[in-house]
């Protein structure tokens, strides 16, 4: 029998309960799933990598079938590495739609196996995104509603050591 293998790709910088939510209802759905940490050389993420692994290891614990891993290049190509055939993605809105589509297209010219699956945010996650987290931590806001408990006061720590 042939396991559903999905890959959740991202930058989780940190990861937020909208995140949480995808992880914990495609754990629910699929067999294995693979949380990747994408670095981007281009772009100097606010967590290093190793604190978001970390962190995703964390609220992942729960998680049987749930595997956090970092990885670079391009989704299409680690899909195929880890024989995922589902890319799931979150669409908080409209504001998410038109590029997320562009690239699930782009995947499948890539990755002709992989199928891309969008989930709708959960209520209380919709606006929920992690630069709306790293200004409100930076700033001294209260984060308690948008991150998971395991996390926040790494989260707060962080901006604290940063200054």
């Amino acid at each position: 029998m042939s396991q559903t293998i999905c890959l959740y790709a991202g930058s989780f910088d940190p990861v937020t309960n909208g995140h949480l939510s995808l992880i914990r209802r495609a754990a629910l759905r699929f067999d294995k799933v693979f949380v990747a940490v994408m670095r981007n050389s281009a772009k100097q993420g606010t967590f290093p990598v190793g604190e978001r692994l970390k962190m995703l290891a964390e609220v992942c614990a729960p998680f049987e079938n749930v595997r956090v891993l970092a990885a670079e290049g391009l989704t299409s190509v680690l899909a195929a590495q880890l024989n995922a055939t589902v890319l799931i993605r979150g669409l908080r809105g409209l504001q998410d739609l038109d590029s997320e589509l562009a690239m699930a297209k782009i995947n499948r010219r890539l990755n002709p196996e992989l199928e891309t699956i969008f989930f709708p945010p959960e209520e209380g996650c919709e606006a929920v995104s992690s630069s709306l987290v790293r200004e409100l931590a930076s700033l001294g806001g209260n984060i308690d509603q948008f991150v998971p408990p395991q996390v926040r006061d790494e989260i707060i720590n962080h901006y604290k050591r940063e200054g």
